[in-house]
């Protein structure tokens, strides 16, 4: 796949998408799908100094005074909502610093790749060559972009029932509404456009059957399968 170059304006949100090579499942395991969270949250700061996996190995009072100096630092990228599914991801970021998007992906992707070749005993690329990206232009689309984003488990018939979507640990949907606190995610720029949590989960949910079509909502998003 030829390298395609994307030009990231900082302070513009972008929805953001990778898949495994040969579609190959890579999340299938909770410790998998904490890990991105994990890495996802330390490799936001610019220039960490160590690489998660360094991170990961220290004492933890060692890890806490880290942490504590890694927060000070410069945040690359703010984030609205993830999604984590088995052979993909789905991030709604905005760049904070020049080249924050690129720099970010290049990290988390290059982090976890490194940590599921050791644990399965293989070598060479996991993710697709080069992310996938849109820029998202108006509150409309963001609200959009969004919905797909946590519908995906749904859409995707990970499970059948709507009412297992507030319980799925691995896409941000369950934050909106307080069941959990992730520290990497910006809640109040998604939630501040609707009247009330429920006017929220009334817009996500009522598009379940709409969206397994993808029909209406083609031009706002990025798969192409």
């Amino acid at each position: 796949m030829p390298y395609r170059y994307i030009k990231f304006f900082t302070g513009e949100i972008y929805h953001v998408f990778n898949r495994s090579i040969a579609r190959q499942s890579i999340f299938s395991q909770q410790r998998d799908c904490q890990r991105i969270l994990d890495v996802i949250d330390f490799y936001r700061f610019h220039k960490p100094q160590l690489k998660f996996s360094q991170y990961h190995r220290l004492p933890l009072s060692q890890r806490e005074d880290f942490t504590a100096r890694l927060r000070a630092k410069n945040i690359m990228v703010d984030i609205f909502a993830f999604c984590i599914m088995p052979n993909h991801i789905h991030l709604l970021l905005r760049q904070k610093i020049d080249n924050g998007i690129p720099m970010f992906m290049s990290m988390i992707q290059n982090s976890y790749a490194k940590y599921f070749n050791t644990k399965n005993k293989r070598s060479g690329a996991l993710f697709q060559s080069m992310f996938k990206s849109v820029r998202i232009e108006n509150d409309d689309q963001f609200m959009h972009v969004a919905r797909y984003i946590h519908l995906n488990p749904l859409t995707s018939f990970v499970f059948q029932n709507a009412g297992e979507l507030e319980s799925y640990l691995w896409s941000s949907f369950m934050d909106y509404f307080g069941k959990r606190s992730i520290p990497f995610l910006e809640l109040s720029l998604l939630k501040g456009l609707f009247p009330s949590i429920e006017k929220f989960k009334k817009f996500t949910l009522d598009q379940v059957e709409h969206q397994r079509e993808l029909e209406a909502i083609k031009h706002l998003i990025l798969e192409d399968s």
